[in-house]
């Protein structure tokens, strides 16, 4: 599966890391930003969860160029949107 996942998170966070260990098992690539540590990703995190800084946020960018933003997606969904 071609695309890139961009996952907004933080060290803390257990849906992260249950994220995470799902794109690994499945052989699926991502860069993680943590929020904590990167004030412009923390500003758009907020700037797509109505002001909050909800994670994991994930960028999908799929091979045919469709971009999609999910916050606590489901490793179908991001299968879903990389498929786009």
């Amino acid at each position: 599966m071609s695309g890139s996942v961009t996952m907004y998170s933080t060290t803390w966070c257990g849906y992260c890391q249950r994220l995470k260990s799902q794109l690994t098992r499945e052989g699926i690539g991502y860069d993680e930003i943590n929020i904590e540590q990167d004030p412009e990703s923390a500003k758009f995190v907020e700037s797509v969860n109505d002001g909050n800084q909800t994670v994991p946020t994930v960028l999908v960018v799929s091979a045919s160029g469709e971009r999609t933003v999910m916050t606590n997606p489901s490793l179908r969904q991001v299968q879903s949107a990389l498929a786009a």
